[in-house]
């Protein structure tokens, strides 16, 4: 369990940091991400997974904020998932702003790879 939360840890900050290497550094060649922005039936595959993070990190480059606020793993003994809070927010909101992650992994060679990503942030209602 470790060793899958520090693997989350790292991507996280990576993530943060706009380091393309380290975030990829773990992913299964036919990772499959469905994520917040289109497209909205998901990408697949580490190019495409990969396409998709320049934008991101052009945005955190103008101070957003990207942090795990919660992590929890559930490990088996060659898949496992993992899934976590996380606050995604320009720099000037203030607000929770969580963005919520799911993990599926599975273990390569006695080494854990994301498998699956998947990235939403709830809808609020129109009476909130």
């Amino acid at each position: 369990m470790d060793d899958i939360r520090k693997l989350i840890e790292t991507w996280a900050r990576a993530a943060h940091e706009g380091d393309l290497e380290q975030v990829t550094a773990h992913h299964t060649d036919d990772v499959a991400m469905f994520d917040v922005p289109p497209p909205y039936e998901g990408v697949y595959g580490l190019d495409a997974y990969r396409a998709t993070w320049p934008e991101f990190f052009e945005w955190q480059r103008s101070g957003a904020v990207f942090e795990l606020e919660s992590l929890d793993v559930v490990e088996g003994t060659d898949v496992a998932f993992a899934y976590a809070l996380a606050r995604c927010a320009d720099a000037a909101d203030d607000g929770p702003a969580r963005l919520r992650l799911t993990f599926g992994l599975k273990k390569i060679d006695g080494a854990w790879q994301i498998a699956h990503e998947h990235h939403s942030f709830p809808m609020k209602h129109a009476d909130e």
